[in-house]
């Protein structure tokens, strides 16, 4: 009764059937999204007030201004992020690379060069670099001014922005 053979079928068809459950499973959690319900992905469809919730208040977060950020920064600190940029960008007066010469920046109209090809939106704005644009558009280059041929994603932190700008502002003194 209890074989090779026999004792081999059995074990085959056990796994063939776990192997069909597994497939059934992986190939419906490719058609259906269930979602997961629990922890930091579910979100509330509404909230249900407390009394609890009117006490509770949320802290402000103090917003230090940017020319406060500004005064504070290394231009050292800025030398060393200036490899991000150094890719498209030169710092000797005159001379451009894929991007314009970033010498005498902080200060200077916005698309100046006449010997560089400046996109649309950048030719549209009538504007200097000042340190709060150059701020705004090291951010995020596209953002600022969308159509910009920047390729560059931005610098997220705005000490690291405010040192590439002291950088900057170092160059033409």
């Amino acid at each position: 009764m209890f074989d090779t053979m026999t004792l081999t079928k059995a074990v085959g068809s056990v796994c063939a059937a776990l192997l069909i459950l597994l497939l059934s499973g992986w190939a419906a959690s490719g058609l259906f999204n269930v979602g997961g319900g629990h922890g930091e992905d579910h979100l509330a469809g509404y909230v249900i007030m407390t009394d609890d919730d009117e006490a509770v208040e949320e802290e402000e977060v103090e917003e230090v201004p940017f020319s406060e950020i500004l005064a504070s920064a290394d231009p050292a600190d800025g030398e060393g992020l200036w490899r991000q940029c150094r890719a498209c960008h030169v710092v000797e007066p005159g001379v451009h690379g894929v991007g314009p010469s970033l010498h005498g920046v902080v200060g200077r109209q916005i698309a100046s060069f006449d010997d560089f090809s400046y996109s649309g939106a950048l030719e549209s704005m009538d504007t200097a670099w000042t340190p709060e644009e150059l701020n705004a558009f090291l951010e995020n280059p596209r953002d600022y001014a969308p159509g910009t041929a920047m390729s560059y994603g931005g610098m997220r932190d705005v000490e690291d922005r405010a040192a590439m700008i002291a950088y900057l502002d170092s160059l033409d003194e």
